[in-house]
């Protein structure tokens, strides 16, 4: 298995670069150090610490920000410290289980472009550094969403670090010949004392975002002279740590340890086996073993014969990080009380059999499966959306508060909407409005804010219907929709975070991309079968839903398009290529479809290259909104995708920008992003990858397929990118004979991950 994330999306806000289905190359299969070749434009979502002035409304460089405000990562971050907080304090009450760089030359000028080419996505890793496979690295404590690498800035600016401490590591980078300009990462990623430690302990430079262990190696070379050697612990402690931060960049929770050990040897590890035990020895790592399923019955004969042989059950050795280990874990704890408890009767037997048999095929069998279980899944696509939908009105009719969670705020305003439409009586009289649902913007409905939050947003306590007296959320039911984006993390949060009694509907796709997390855990509980699933029979309608539904189970059908829902344009390079996709979204999707540009949105693999989201989307730009860029390379009016923190994209337009940075409107929401944080979490928007889109859909959608994007095509790619369009698609086409060979051969890429093994104990029989 690969343990480094594999993509074609370099340094781009808000954008996936780990995982299985990540707009990537498939690295060889088994290759435990991810040693896949690269091709143009790939890279690391390495966003750095970026300086991108805006100096719109009369403002000079001088002018800042009151140092006052905070920003939303931060605030966010701050609501997601406190709910674990609470949490830990529900739990143990109830005793249940707890879960400068001026003037440089040589290294020193090579680390500083190789980091800062990699922070500001200017080029790919791949181009900057000796080995080809890109390999990021987190420099932030316990971020809300994702273990993708994140800049300083995306820190609460309370961990921020003190002048004097940033001054002493810049002392230690320049006698290592490092560049000093990265003297805040490595304060703010070491903590106190961190001039001290990294004295003592060089390769903790590879807590920096962009650096690897060859650069690494020469720092220490630098520092430490004779005493430096591959055989030192501590580098090989340093280089365990961070090959699992690659793997959960790549998905995976945890690493069996042949792989692990595997890479460890290929980074000039000469003992691989101390490496390990020395990390796990230090608190760095733990170590799991987890029993293998048998076959054939073996188990149940063992019971009868009276042996003991469940103690000779073959098991596999896993090493993974803390923060995975105990989230999965936590998750487990969380799903098991909702599997084994008895939901709260809101409405008797009778009231809910009511309600289902005025139901009609799998809405009634979904009806019946959450008033009878904590835990219910739901699988289907875009019109499936009318089943949660019915549950959340007759659950209101029943004296439930109940709400629902999408992945992102034009999934939010479009359950909204359907909500609306199907009848849905307006939320609970003290909920809060919407950001998404703000006066003025299509969908909204003034007085009546629909009970419809983003996860994001539940969580940190700015959507939703608020916290009890314990710490947990308000509410009776919870429908989770995008449930396959839910990592790891974010769904313990969501699990530890519903009261006693509550249910948990989880719906989605399970044919779309994963999570840009580590974990799987929709695809996990649907294959353990611990809880009622429904899948719908309702079909995606249309040529459209047709062409979707054929790429989920593997086949690239061609279907009967009179009203040109679906069009096909072929290109011979990246020069028409893009030229024919910016000429669909200005003139021909207008004129022919009557869908605006403001409403088409372009999707390809990746944002580096000839036809990467950068290219498309500077073309773009050029004939929808040109102008100078003067606020930080936008002018009011651009179309801009926003990530406040890594896994997040929020799509928006500039409205303006002053001394406070760049003002925003994301989904009728106003945003300010600071100016210093611009260059690194804001980019253009009207072209998007497929995870940067995923959990939102447009009225027409453009799909650019390059020749060179054969290798990054998959059929959760393909599948996720067609499925954005609700009525027409057209695909510009250059990949030839590798499209429907990746929708038939290319499957999703595996995860290693425990949550089966650490359910199935739980479960009651």
């Amino acid at each position: 298995m690969s343990t480094e994330p594999e993509t074609t999306e370099d340094a781009e806000p808000g954008t996936p670069t780990g995982g299985a289905e990540t707009e990537g190359v498939e690295g060889t299969q088994g290759d435990a150090a991810g040693s896949g070749e690269v091709s143009e434009g790939e890279g690391t979502e390495a966003d750095a610490a970026g300086s991108g002035e805006v100096s719109g409304g009369g403002s000079t460089e001088g002018d800042t920000a009151d140092a006052g405000d905070v920003s939303e990562a931060e605030a966010e971050l701050r609501a997601q410290r406190a709910e674990r907080e609470r949490i830990e304090q529900r739990k143990a009450g109830k005793k249940a289980p707890i879960e400068a760089g001026t003037k440089l030359s040589g290294k020193a000028a090579d680390l500083l472009a190789a980091v800062r080419a990699v922070e500001s996505g200017e080029k790919p890793v791949a181009a900057v550094f000796a080995e080809p496979e890109p390999a990021p690295r987190r420099s932030a404590p316990e971020p809300v969403r994702r273990p993708q690498p994140v800049a300083a800035e995306t820190v609460a600016a309370s961990t921020a670090p003190a002048q004097a401490a940033v001054q002493a590591v810049r002392q230690v980078l320049g006698e290592g010949g490092a560049p000093e300009v990265l003297a805040p990462q490595v304060a703010a990623a070491l903590g106190e004392g961190a001039d001290e430690l990294l004295r003592a302990d060089p390769w903790q430079l590879l807590r920096v975002a962009g650096v690897r262990p060859e650069q690494a190696d020469g720092f220490a070379r630098a520092l430490l002279g004779a005493e430096c050697g591959p055989d030192d612990e501590r580098r090989g402690r340093a280089v365990t740590v961070w090959l699992l931060e690659q793997a959960a960049l790549a998905g995976h929770t945890a690493l069996e340890m042949p792989a692990l050990l595997a890479a460890l040897a290929q980074r000039g590890v000469p003992d691989p086996d101390s490496a390990v035990q020395d990390a796990i020895a230090e608190g760095e790592a733990l170590v799991f073993q987890d029993a293998l399923e048998e076959t054939g019955g073996a188990p149940a004969r063992a019971e009868e014969e009276g042996t003991e042989e469940d103690e000779e059950r073959p098991v596999r050795v896993l090493v993974g990080l803390e923060r995975y280990a105990l989230a999965e874990e936590s998750l487990a704890d969380g799903l098991a009380r909702l599997v084994n408890s008895v939901p709260k009767q809101d409405g008797s037997a009778e009231d809910w059999e009511r309600a289902a048999a005025g139901a009609r095929g799998s809405t009634a069998e979904l009806l019946r499966a959450v008033a009878a279980h904590g835990l219910v899944l739901h699988t289907g696509g875009a019109a499936s959306l009318t089943e949660p939908a019915a549950l959340l009105t007759a659950a209101h009719t029943l004296g439930l508060r109940a709400w629902a969670a999408t992945h992102g705020p034009i999934g939010r305003t479009r359950f909204a909407a359907l909500l609306r439409r199907s009848g849905h009586p307006s939320g609970p009289a003290a909920a809060p409005a919407l950001p998404g649902q703000a006066a003025g913007t299509p969908d909204a409905a003034p007085g009546a804010p629909s009970p419809v939050a983003t996860v994001a947003g539940l969580l940190s306590g700015a959507e939703g219907p608020g916290r009890d007296a314990d710490g947990a959320l308000d509410l009776d039911l919870l429908v989770v929709l995008d449930a396959p984006q839910l990592d790891v993390e974010t769904a313990a949060l969501l699990t530890e975070s519903l009261p006693d009694g509550a249910r948990l509907v989880l719906a989605g796709d399970p044919a779309v991309l994963w999570s840009v997390g580590p974990g799987r855990v929709f695809a996990d509980l649907l294959a353990a079968r611990v809880c009622p699933q429904v899948a719908s029979r309702q079909p995606d309608p249309g040529p459209l839903g047709e062409l979707v539904s054929g790429i989920g189970i593997g086949e690239l059908n061609q279907v009967e398009a009179p009203g040109k829902e679906v069009v096909i344009v072929p290109v011979r390079d990246a020069g028409e290529a893009v030229h024919r996709a910016v000429q669909l979204v200005v003139d021909s999707v207008p004129r022919a479809i009557g869908v605006p540009a403001e409403q088409t949105q372009v999707i390809t693999p990746g944002h580096g290259g000839a036809v990467g989201t950068r290219a498309l989307n500077a073309a773009l730009k050029e004939r929808l909104n040109p102008g100078p860029g003067r606020f930080g390379g936008f002018d009011p009016g651009d179309r801009v995708v926003y990530s406040p923190v890594p896994g997040r994209a929020l799509p928006g337009r500039v409205v303006k920008a002053d001394a406070q940075g760049l003002h925003l409107s994301c989904e009728g929401e106003d945003v300010v992003v600071p100016k210093e944080r611009v260059e690194q979490s804001v980019r253009h928007g009207w072209a998007l990858t497929a995870h940067q889109a995923v959990g939102s859909r447009w009225p027409a959608v453009v799909v650019v397929l390059p020749g060179d994007a054969a290798q990054a095509l998959s059929r959760p790619w393909v599948y996720t990118a067609f499925g954005r369009a609700d009525r027409h698609l057209s695909v510009v086409h250059g990949v030839e004979q590798a499209l429907p060979r990746a929708v038939a051969e290319v499957s999703a890429k595996p995860r290693t991950t425990r949550l089966p093994v650490l359910l199935a104990p739980q479960i009651s029989s």
